[in-house]
């Protein structure tokens, strides 16, 4: 890191004081501070009192960003051809069968965001778990991207739909928009993001669900929020 962008990084943090922020003063602070070049990608952050390693505590969701993502995610369809067409008029970028898995396989090709299946799909598709695990892109039926409905999954992706799970250090991070979006638009966003995290809560979850929240932008500093006002605007 060169001395400026250190000296950034210390000024950015220094406008943050050490307490809890509500999304309506914390969005506005972090576009204040902001000294990126470059139009910086905002985050949101949980850290949820669960553990991964149960199966049964697995927090994992798909929630529709009122205001998508500030770029559209290519789409991959891999359906049978009797849903090639309803996939190709609901904006799917790349529409395939069988064919397109034997394309990753040998190729290793990897240029969409974002596949979507229909179950019968799935066996072929169960091969390239080497290649789309590590990366998040395998179709699962519990975030919807392994339906019948192809058209109803693909224009929700378009529309800036996105996926969440724990990672192994119990954390979630979610991304809701871009640094250049209005403020009232990242706080819708991120309102959604973590209503939805809050929601998706396990039943096998015991004591303090939600530990710790924070919103940033990639390069910039992370700002506390109020736990407690986000869990009541979920309930509202």
């Amino acid at each position: 890191m060169s001395r400026k962008a250190g000296k950034n990084v210390a000024k950015a943090r220094a406008a943050v004081e050490n307490r809890p922020y509500v999304l309506a003063e914390a969005v506005p602070l972090l576009q204040k501070v902001k000294f990126a070049k470059f139009d910086a990608t905002v985050e949101v952050t949980l850290r949820l009192g669960v553990d991964p390693k149960h199966a049964d505590q697995m927090v994992r969701g798909t929630v529709v960003l009122p205001h998508g993502l500030g770029k559209s995610k290519r789409v991959l369809a891999i359906v049978g051809s009797d849903k090639a067409r309803e996939a190709e008029q609901a904006g799917a970028d790349f529409v395939g069968g069988e064919d397109m898995v034997e394309k990753i396989q040998k190729e290793n090709w990897l240029d969409y965001d974002a596949i979507v299946a229909t179950p019968d799909m799935m066996r072929p598709l169960s091969r390239l778990g080497k290649i789309l695990g590590p990366r998040g892109l395998m179709p699962n039926p519990k975030t919807g991207t392994v339906t019948m409905e192809i058209g109803k999954a693909v224009a929700e992706l378009k529309a800036g739909k996105v996926e969440y799970r724990t990672d192994k250090t119990a954390l979630v991070h979610v991304p809701v928009g871009k640094l250049s979006f209005s403020a009232d638009k990242l706080v819708e966003n991120a309102r959604a993001v973590i209503t939805s995290v809050i929601k998706a809560k396990p039943a096998a979850a015991k004591g303090k669900y939600v530990r710790g929240l924070y919103i940033s932008s990639t390069m910039g500093p992370g700002i506390p929020l109020d736990v407690a006002a986000a869990e009541a605007a979920a309930k509202g």
